[in-house]
């Protein structure tokens, strides 16, 4: 039997990596979301300025993904989070279908709510410096960013999450269509 593959996507501010934690604690597993390692990259680093693509911003990807790549192949369940578009997640995520059984989680969120999780983050955590969030400046740019989100489009079973208020479907719900035919 091959491992799970659970990819948690979104636009950001949708709260993607706080469900891609509760999920992998829930279901028992790892969550590898693609800004942690780039804030540990970030630490390592020390003195850095984050923008919409630098350095530390492209070595993340392939990391990320080699990071998957390794559980799967171990047969390690594995929930992988991040804001990726269908452009960077399809082309990585193929690949990994002969390891695992790919299942996606979609979060949707307003515009609007996004926008102030983007705003509330970047005063509360220090390790959001490592992420270009201070170039979401404008809320309409925002807005049409997020409105355009391009989401991962696979041959895969696919749910849906409001996570506007908590999710809905609940936790549950989300653990049963992640363990459907297992």
């Amino acid at each position: 039997m091959k491992p799970t593959l659970v990819v948690v996507s979104g636009p950001p501010g949708a709260g993607k990596t706080t469900l891609a934690h509760r999920l992998a604690r829930k279901i028992g597993c790892p969550a590898i979301c693609r800004d942690e390692i780039k804030e540990g990259m970030v630490h390592t680093a020390g003195d850095f300025s984050a923008a919409p693509v630098d350095d530390l911003t492209l070595r993340t990807l392939p990391t990320f993904f080699q990071v998957l790549e390794l559980l799967l192949a171990a047969g390690v369940t594995t929930v992988a989070e991040a804001a990726f578009q269908d452009r960077l997640w399809r082309p990585h995520l193929l690949p990994l279908s002969g390891l695992a059984d790919i299942r996606v989680v979609h979060c949707q969120i307003a515009a609007a709510t996004a926008w102030d999780r983007i705003k509330q983050r970047q005063g509360e955590s220090p390790t959001r410096r490592a992420h270009a969030d201070a170039f979401f400046i404008d809320q309409q740019i925002h807005t049409a960013g997020h409105d355009s989100f391009d989401r991962v489009r696979l041959d895969v079973p696919e749910f849906e999450v409001d996570t506007s208020d908590g999710y809905r479907p609940g936790l549950d719900e989300i653990v049963a269509f992640v363990n459907a035919g297992r």
